[in-house]
């Protein structure tokens, strides 16, 4: 049929009595509506009358013009409530521009009314009430009108109010926007979708049922993920819970054939909601009854994904469900169940805190049961009522304590051992020990390109020296430089013996015994220095960082009995290390009373440990007395810790910390300010919450101090860490502000977000930096490069090699500033982090948020004001390593397979002979007098030679002299070098090409895996088979024949333990053998680079002459004729 070209006719019809004749023109008007809308627009008045005349029986098709119309005439509230009218006419299935805009109004629509019969309730964590603070800030004006709506809606922006009316952040309607009432959806992102419509009842119907059906054209397609999508940002839990269970219903229909696969639907989408809940639903209330209900559905299962339910009970803080858990595991008592319990209790440690794990192990039966510190728990949070209804009965599982075996009883022990931290440890540690690759060259370069009389220099290579150490026990380079530690004096000195406890962290079993020999005596002939004294309970601190069960009372007692300032800093520090996250009051109170003698550097330490002990336990009591005390004293450096101090116990709480955010941020003085960005920062981190970003980016740009504007730059990393690629568009302009301080702020920035990434784009805008006119960018530059180039290769990242030569340059030029060398020397300590097996993860190889390593890198960006915290950066630093364990916690000798070109993750080369190449291209420029004597003398014989009238018919004669003649040494060894080079690439090449062909490679067992290698990692073995998907870290592996004998890997830190015990040798003039034994290595050091100049100089004379030589003769015959 020849399409209309005028619809005057067919409109016509319309006026016409006969339905039939209306049923006509409405039939040929949708066939061609998309041409001829504009002279229908006219006339859909009488469309809308036959759609509303219930005599009329071709309705439905009446409506679908009408929405059709008023779709070109791009009314889209309109033409969704005529879409659906149109009832089965609306044709969900169809590909055309109409459908699927009229389908996304639907869903929009239906998510803002779902989300207005859903409200968010204020929320905060399991068993604890939102803080109330009672004690009143002083410029909290419009603040304290905003913390009631921050406290009943997560997802209102902090102050609204506070912003100011033309600020480019404040929404343009924030009077009549209210983030509770319909359209705050999205997870919890408010603003996403429009307030919803007034629609009446029969259309609402012919909502829900329109949306209905795109369920079921969604479930018999397998698209379970989009109706997951959709109910979480309706917030419509019972939709959830029926995609699952629509799931559940899809693998039983198909499996025969998932017999064979690998996983099912209903696990997927499993690991697909906890994915979303960790990582993009912002609003903690949503997310804690989407765990609630991923529990509920998985203890219905009859094999449930233990592993789902450990990470859920951890995020909802119910220590009694992950008791009962690993209770019921281990009472199966089969070798299976066992390897899963361990499994879960290395996951727990982990991603637990101190805390949580102290009443997990109160909970499980006796074993052997060790006490930890008591203390430390004893004030706890009321017990869940969820839990007691969690996968067994709480009183069977009661009566079940009194009748464990001697079996189940070895086997709780060593869960408690697990629990404890001190099987990870060890086997981390034994990883970093035996697999150490630190470059000791790059030390000796760093060491001899510094003025170690200069405390900041000396520091310097102090940091280094533990990064690149860190965790592998390797203390040598102390050893060796005696002479070179021997000048560290006061805070140097501190910071020299902290070291100690970065480069042997995790050694709890010697950790007090190596550094016995520093630690404060009770007798009062003690001589050691109270710098040593202080920084070695500081090291000890870090020795036992989130692990402090064994060395708490001890280092609570020195530091109660300490009367130095400088003592009761490194004990307060490593207090606050050991006893992180602890809640321990008795702890708290120690560091408070010592906080109120009111000396500034005891004081900024107090309040910085009186944060980490109370870490994200968001303590009312604490945080009050804090906020007085801050008010009350007039030391800068007391206010900055307490500021920091009050952030930590905000760590993680999100919209339970919106009060004290208001009002800090309101507070006139800036140090307060700041504490309040940082309260943001470690509330936030992680989340990618909007508001937090916006909050951030205006205190960037308006706030009048530079330190406020600098922290709340770099706080950006913190909340954007899981998004890195967000972050270079975010800083790009700030990265070229005319203030040095944001620009540093962008720096560290990128360096958070993007840290062992390697993200190109972030490079992009770090190099230039590296050439700033302000030398503190060019630090901040170097550090974060380094964070981002940790553990990357040339195959990997090609800029990595310019970078680090970048960086051994730039150590060793004379005439740059002291600060940027500082940063240098840090970028080449964090480069090489645990001896480059290291790398900086704010997150753990499962997801959760690395508590640990978040904190450790809030705190080490304080170094900008005190250099000592710089070693907390230690804290950020995981092992990458994939550390198979069988079910009775030993490490078997077995190989896995990974399914790459070894180049592709290898260690990157050494840098040991461009140290020395350096030197040597200045010594072969250097002219010498003799080549022109010879020069001389060369041409003189030329001359008697043709005077003569002698004629030599070959060139050989004058080649010999011409030797001697030659005046550009350095160019020959170029020359040969070059045309060495040509030889050798082809033959180079052919070899790197047959090695990339080779594709795949095996594994010994405590092997180094990069995360983005993982994926490529199987376990081809029949015999050790893992529980679970390998993610990095400690696996515990099922031995499918244990009635063969298996080998063990040997540990090799235990054979060398007592090597590392002599620590006295390190730092101090005790200890002569080892001075001895390390002093004559410097002027043999010296005389091999003596020798060196003399080799170079007389091997040049006797390189062979390129041809080209010969064309000197034109400057020869000038000097005859002269």
């Amino acid at each position: 049929m020849v399409g209309l070209t005028s619809a005057a006719g067919v409109v016509g019809f319309l006026s016409e009595p006969d339905p039939a004749l209306q049923s006509f023109a409405l039939r040929q008007l949708n066939d061609q509506i998309d041409l001829l809308w504009p002279e229908v627009a006219g006339s859909v008045s009488q469309i809308e009358a036959l759609y509303e005349d219930e005599k009329f029986p071709e309705r439905e098709l009446a409506a679908l013009v009408a929405a059709k119309v008023y779709y070109q005439l791009q009314e889209y509230n309109e033409s969704m409530v005529f879409a659906l009218g149109a009832g089965k006419l609306f044709d969900i299935h169809h590909d055309g521009e109409f459908e699927e805009t009229i389908l996304a109004k639907c869903l929009d629509t239906y998510i803002a009314l779902s989300a207005m019969h859903n409200p968010p309730a204020p929320i905060s964590r399991p068993n604890q009430t939102p803080p109330q603070l009672t004690t009143s800030f002083p410029a909290n004006t419009t603040g304290g009108a905003s913390t009631s709506a921050g406290m009943t809606s997560p997802i209102t922006p902090f102050s609204q109010s506070a912003l100011p009316s033309k600020s480019l952040l404040s929404r343009q309607n924030s009077d009549t926007w209210e983030s509770a009432v319909a359209g705050g959806g999205n997870a919890g992102v408010a603003g996403t979708h429009p307030a919803p419509l007034i629609l009446q009842r029969n259309v609402q119907k012919n909502l829900q049922a329109t949306i209905r059906r795109i369920f079921e054209s969604c479930y018999e397609n397998g698209d379970f993920k989009q109706v997951v999508g959709i109910a979480i940002e309706a917030r419509n839990l019972d939709i959830l819970r029926e995609t699952f269970l629509r799931a559940s219903q899809s693998d039983k229909k198909q499996g025969k054939k998932l017999a064979s696969g690998s996983t099912s639907k209903s696990e997927e989408l499993m690991d697909y909601v906890l994915s979303i809940c960790m990582e993009i639903v912002q609003e903690r209330g949503l997310r804690n009854e989407i765990l609630r209900l991923i529990l509920d559905l998985l203890n219905e299962i009859s094999n449930p994904d233990y592993f789902s339910i450990a990470k859920c009970v951890v995020y909802l803080n119910q220590h009694s469900m992950a008791a009962n858990l690993i209770r019921q595991l281990v009472e199966r008592g089969d070798a299976k169940s066992r390897a899963i319990a361990y499994q879960i209790s290395f996951d727990l440690y982990e991603n637990s805190t101190q805390e949580f794990l102290a009443k997990v192990m109160e909970d499980l039966p006796e074993g052997d049961k060790e006490k930890a510190n008591g203390e430390a728990t004893q004030k706890s949070a009321e017990e869940a009522k969820e839990s007691d209804s969690l996968l067994a009965n709480a009183d069977s599982s009661n009566e079940a304590k009194d009748t464990t075996s001697e079996d189940e009883s070895k086997v709780y022990s060593s869960v408690r051992e697990v629990l404890q931290g001190t099987k990870s440890i060890a086997l981390n540690m034994e990883f970093l020990y035996r697999n150490n690759r630190a470059d000791k060259q790059i030390l000796n370069k760093i060491r001899d390109s510094v003025e170690s009389r200069n405390s900041i220099y000396h520091s310097s290579v102090t940091f280094a020296n533990a990064f690149m150490n860190a965790g592998t026990t390797n203390d040598t380079f102390f050893r060796e430089n005696l002479e070179w530690l021997g000048k560290a004096v006061n805070w140097s000195k501190f910071t020299a013996t902290a070291a100690l406890g970065v480069i042997h962290r995790g050694n709890i079993t010697q950790g007090q015994k190596l550094l016995d020999p520093y630690l404060p005596k009770n007798s009062a002939t003690s001589t050691g220095s109270f710098y040593e004294q202080g920084g070695s309970l500081y090291a000890l601190g870090l020795i036992y960082s989130n692990h402090g069960t064994h060395v708490l009372d001890y280092l609570l007692k020195q530091f109660k009995a300490a009367s130095d300032e400088v003592i009761q800093h490194g004990g307060a520090l490593g207090l606050g290390v050991a006893g992180m996250a602890t809640g321990s009051q008795e702890v708290f109170e120690a560091l408070q009373y010592v906080l109120h003698s009111d000396l500034a550097n005891s004081g900024e330490a107090c309040g910085l440990s009186m944060g980490l002990v109370m870490l994200g336990t968001g303590n009312v009591q604490a945080l009050e007395e804090m906020i007085q005390y801050a008010h009350d004293t007039q030391h800068e450096k007391i206010v900055r810790g307490l500021a920091m101090g009050m952030a930590l116990i905000m760590y993680a709480r999100q919209e339970a910390a919106d009060e004290l955010i208001n009002g800090l941020l309101e507070e006139p003085d800036s140090n307060l300010r700041y504490g309040g960005i940082m309260t943001i920062a470690l509330a936030y981190c992680g989340t990618g919450s909007n508001k937090a970003v916006r909050r951030l980016l205006h205190v960037a740009v308006s706030d009048v101090n530079d330190d406020v504007r600098r922290v709340a730059v770099m706080s950006l990393g913190f909340v954007l860490f899981r998004k890195p690629e967000s972050v270079p568009r975010m800083v790009e302009l700030l990265s070229e502000s005319y203030n040095p301080h944001v620009r540093y702020g962008a720096t560290m920035a990128l360096g958070i977000a993007c840290a062992g990434t390697g993200l190109h784009e972030a490079i992009d805008l770090l190099e230039p930096m590296m050439k700033d006119s302000t030398d503190f960018v060019r630090q901040g530059a170097l550090i974060a490069l380094s964070m981002i180039m940790v553990q990357q290769n040339e195959a990997m990242n090609p800029k990595v090699t310019t970078i680090r030569k970048t960086l051994q340059k730039m150590i060793g030029d004379r005439h740059e500033d002291a600060m940027a060398k500082f940063g240098c020397a840090l970028a080449l300590g964090i480069i090489d982090a645990g001896g480059r097996n290291c790398t900086i993860g704010l997150q753990t190889q499962t997801g959760n948020l690395n508590m640990t390593a978040i904190v450790g890198m809030a705190v080490f960006t304080q170094y900008w004001y005190w250099f000592p915290l710089t070693h907390f950066l230690s804290l950020s630093f995981t092992p990458t390593a994939i550390i198979g364990v069988d079910q009775d916690l030993e490490v078997p000798s077995f190989k896995f397979h990974s399914n790459t070109r070894p180049s592709m993750f290898d260690y990157p080369p050494e840098q040991e002979v461009k140290a020395e190449e350096a030197p040597e291209k200045v010594k072969t420029a250097v002219l010498s007098t003799t080549h022109q004597d010879r020069r001389r003398k060369a041409v003189k014989a030329k001359q008697r030679r043709r005077e003569s009238m002698e004629v030599d018919p070959t060139p050989t004669t004058p080649k010999a002299p011409a030797e001697e003649d030659k005046m550009d040494v350095d160019e020959e060894p170029k020359k040969e070098e070059k045309a060495d080079a040509k030889e050798g690439t082809p033959a180079e090449t052919t070899r790197k090409k047959v090695e990339k062909e080779k594709v795949g490679y095996d594994l010994e067992n405590m092997s180094r895996v990069l995360p983005g290698q993982i994926k490529y990692i199987s376990f081809p073995e029949e015999r050790y088979v893992p529980v679970k998907k390998p993610t990095g870290g400690v696996i515990l592996l099922e031995d499918t024949k244990p009635s063969e004998p298996k080998s063990l890997l040997e540990m090799k830190i235990k054979k060398t333990a007592p090597a590392a015990a002599p620590g006295q040798t390190v730092g101090g003039p005790s200890g002569a053998s080892a001075s001895d034994a390390a002093l004559p290595q410097t002027p043999v050091r010296g005389a091999t680079s003596a020798a060196s100049e003399y080799q170079v100089d007389e091997g040049s004379e006797e390189a062979p002459l390129p041809d080209e030589f010969e064309y000197h003769s034109d400057a020869e015959d000038e000097d005859e004729a002269k």
